[in-house]
């Protein structure tokens, strides 16, 4: 039974059917002459919101619409989403996501159920988050950023919070984590982007980037308040900037539980992946040598993850971490280089390594000699044509996998790197590439889409109720999914279609929560995983009211 009524009813999203309410839930509640007549059930519902979606040719205006069914009719949301996820996750998370962070504060509506934390305020840090909780039920997970490190596409202050929004709407639509469970909160800490301080339609603080001693008491308050409401929340950080992201990783996760999508989810993905290589190249993880185009809180996050994959297979750190080299904004990381950030000392090469300062990525291609390429820079076409043969004429499936997302950011395309390699390559992109026909074979491009991984992750550590994320549970993680992937057949996917996304999801989580219990991390008393975690998805139907 439901306490709302009448208009309040219809408003409220998680208890809202629309059309559906029968005629005798009508008359209950109040509803009589504030309906149409005729009751649709939730199919028939789906058919007009779905018929109506291909009236936009536009992504993102197709994206509004179905955030706008999100505000009126949470449940009709998700079985939309959930009936045509290959359509549309990439209309509600990446890569339409990016446009609508940039464009928020001249689209803004409703705050979306979102907490926003700001830092001119730590006083009202707690009751803003008891505020929000109007409409929830136990809190289980929160996703927070600070809007600085979006994307590819950089600093973008408040309007990050669709990151927050989008990224829990996919861990329902993946994993089905309860959407009365979790909360997106993003903290304005300011913004160093100018158009965003110049524009007067900014929502967000107008002042530059809170740094230093401010900032980290603001994210302790937070930490602290949030952990004080809620003792068993997974707390995932999103798209904090390089300067924050890992230090804010390795000052809490020893302490709660949390996560990094950015560094350990996007990782995991890679560690998955590079499972899939070495089953096709008959190379072992441990023997791959690897090349990262992109030495921010990705490129960092994804060699940490490989180096834990490499030692948990039997190599020594010391002798697996030479197996990393990284390209920032001026070449080849080397050890004399300045201002480097503690991740790139970590693999920075030795001074004199060689004769000469690496700035082309063929050259360093052709001195370093990879098997694997990643790019996770941003830099639209930095994989050269030059530098893709190289790889072709040292490897005999070289792996080439340019994952910076939106599609406009990738370092190449698909069809380019099976075009230049004569077909031999092994790639994987960031955002949905189409099949790419050669001499005869339809090659499938993998996703590295995080969303095949973190959702049962995070479903996962839920189950658990889990002190801490442990390393154990994301390799149980990208491990989760080598069922669904069948590497025989000629131009087969690296990784699994979006379309597995939910059997992923329950393999993933599975996986993790007997890790976890493994560890002795887990609150909750696990008898058996697999239906520990079949107890805890939620469903998007209807239920009588």
């Amino acid at each position: 039974m439901i306490n709302l009524k009448g208009q309040d009813l219809l408003r409220n999203p998680f208890l809202n059917k629309g059309t559906a309410f029968t005629e005798e839930e009508r008359e209950r509640y109040g509803l009589t002459g504030l309906l149409p007549s005729t009751v649709r059930t939730i199919e028939e519902q789906e058919q007009v919101v779905y018929e109506r979606t291909k009236a936009f040719e536009d992504n993102l205006e197709k994206h509004n619409y179905l955030m706008n069914l999100f505000d009126i009719n949470r449940t009709l949301f998700y079985y939309v989403v959930g009936k045509h996820v290959t359509e549309f996750l990439p209309i509600i998370y990446t890569p339409t996501i990016g446009d609508a962070v940039i464009n928020y504060s001249k689209n803004y509506e409703t705050p979306k159920d979102a907490v926003f934390l700001s830092i001119d305020h730590p006083e009202n840090i707690k009751k803003s988050i008891e505020a929000g909780l109007k409409d929830l039920d136990e809190i289980k997970l929160i996703v927070v950023t600070d809007g600085e490190g979006v994307l590819g596409i950089g600093d973008w202050g408040v309007q990050g919070v669709d990151i927050s929004i989008g990224k829990l709407a996919v861990y329902t639509v993946a994993a089905g984590v309860n959407p009365r469970n979790v909360l997106p909160v993003v903290i304005d800490a300011g913004t160093n982007n100018e158009k965003l301080l110049n524009d007067p339609l900014y929502l967000g603080n107008k002042h530059k980037r809170v740094t230093g001693e401010k900032y980290d008491n603001f994210i302790d308050e937070f930490v602290k308040i949030s952990t004080e409401l809620f003792p068993e929340v997974l707390m995932h950080w999103e798209d904090f900037g390089r300067g924050n992201a890992s230090r804010i990783l390795e000052k809490y996760r020893s302490k709660i539980c949390t996560f990094n999508d950015d560094i350990q989810g996007t990782g995991v993905m890679m560690v998955s992946a590079m499972n899939a290589i070495a089953e096709v190249t008959k190379i072992p993880v441990k023997d791959h040598k690897i090349l990262v185009f992109g030495g921010g809180t990705a490129g960092i996050g994804i060699s940490d993850q490989i180096l834990l994959e490499k030692v948990r297979t039997g190599k020594a750190e010391e002798e697996a971490i030479k197996d990393f080299y990284i390209i920032d904004r001026f070449g080849l990381v080397t050890e004399d280089m300045k201002d480097l950030t503690e991740g790139q000392k970590k693999y920075a090469r030795k001074k004199g390594e060689f004769e000469k300062p690496l700035t082309d990525i063929a050259d360093i291609v052709a001195a370093v000699k990879p098997t694997v390429l990643i790019g996770c820079s941003g830099v639209h076409g930095a994989f050269s044509e030059a530098a893709v043969r190289k790889m072709a004429e040292l490897n005999e499936r070289p792996a080439i996998m340019p994952i910076s997302n939106p599609t406009r950011l990738a370092e190449a395309t698909a069809k380019d790197l099976i075009e230049w390699t004569d077909g031999k390559a092994l790639v994987v992109t960031g955002s949905p590439s189409a099949p790419v026909e050669y001499k005869g074979v339809t090659y499938k491009i993998g996703q590295a889409n995080n969303a095949l991984l973190y959702p049962g992750l995070g479903l996962g550590i839920i189950v658990a109720k889990a002190k801490t994320v442990s390393d154990a549970m994301l390799s149980a993680a990208a491990h989760g999914i080598a069922t669904l992937q069948d590497l025989s057949k000629p131009g087969a996917s690296i990784l699994p279609p979006v379309a597995r996304l939910k059997e992923a999801s329950k393999l993933v989580a599975t996986a993790v929560v007997e890790a976890a219990v493994k560890d002795g991390l887990n609150r909750a008393d696990i008898k058996d995983a697999k239906k520990a975690v079949e107890k805890e998805i939620w469903e998007a139907k209807y239920t009588a009211k």
